[in-house]
């Protein structure tokens, strides 16, 4: 189906705002996001001196669900918006964090630990983005075999 350029768009011209169900959706998610972040740093701290694991675990597994989930619900929009609002944005975006990797590779400068921030600021990035590359092929595959399930397909 074809439409016309701008169709989305309010007659101001600016895209409509999203309804407050997804604006609660998001604080709610980040509540709970926040929550989990947290409480994972308390079961496994992470000590002053050495890398900050529990936060690159965290920021792993936060991008491949990120990834995961955007590219399931490209492939198969059966998610209220509201709910992907929560989980990804909410949920997923207060789970992962930068500024505590931020924070770390701070305290790794300032005690002359120059290779090692330089390495953790490296492994953050590429491995979350790997993981988000990952989340999107695997995402992609498993929303095509839920279509496919829907569909009558096998």
């Amino acid at each position: 189906m074809r439409t016309t350029p701008g169709a989305h768009l309010e007659r101001s011209g600016k895209p409509p705002l999203p309804p407050a169900t997804a604006w609660m959706a998001v604080a709610v998610g980040g509540l709970l996001g926040t929550e989990a972040r947290y409480g994972l740093g308390l079961v496994f701290p992470e000590d002053g001196g050495g890398l900050p694991w529990t936060t690159l675990a965290i920021n792993i597994a936060g991008s491949l669900l990120l990834g995961l989930l955007t590219s399931f619900w490209a492939e198969r929009a059966a998610a209220p918006s509201w709910l992907q609002a929560g989980l990804g944005p909410g949920l997923l975006g207060s789970f992962t964090t930068f500024s505590a990797v931020v924070i770390a590779i701070d305290q790794l400068a300032a005690a002359g630990s120059h290779h090692v921030w330089m390495a953790y600021l490296g492994l953050s990035l590429a491995a979350g983005l790997a993981a988000a590359v990952a989340g999107l092929v695997l995402g992609h595959v498993l929303g095509r075999r839920s279509a496919g399930l829907a569909g009558g397909q096998s």
